[in-house]
């Protein structure tokens, strides 16, 4: 069991930048992948980055490439989402997952834990 937790969101004007984190607790933090979605109202929820265990492969959706960034640090359990040049479309419920058998960019696939979400809202 992996318990997850979200912080770092909240409102910023266009352009401005916000830095989401997620702290685990649990199962070994870094034998996962971890992975960022987003959820905006009447949406469906959207793939926005994802990280392996050791950093080495990160996958970024289309719509956040060049603007958003992921990382983590093992010995904190914690995984990060800089994000950067906010626009209005990037408001979501943003959440945070730890998928055990590697990266899965599909929002929908089970067995992984999730977070509780945090929300992001990008003002005009």
């Amino acid at each position: 069991q992996v318990h997850l937790v979200e912080s770092g969101g909240g409102l910023v004007q266009t352009g401005g930048s916000l830095r989401l984190s997620c702290a685990a607790s649990g199962r070994t933090f870094s034998f996962y992948a971890m992975d960022w979605f987003r959820q905006a109202p009447g949406k469906e929820r959207e793939f926005v980055a994802a990280i392996t265990w050791g950093s080495d492969n990160i996958y970024y959706g289309d719509s956040v490439k060049g603007r958003f960034t992921i990382s983590r640090d093992n010995a904190k359990n914690t995984v990060y989402l800089q994000m950067n040049n906010l626009e209005p479309e990037d408001t979501a419920v943003y959440y945070c997952a730890a998928d055990p058998w590697g990266v899965d960019t599909s929002p929908t696939s089970g067995g992984r834990y999730w977070g509780q979400g945090t929300q992001v809202t990008v003002s005009s």
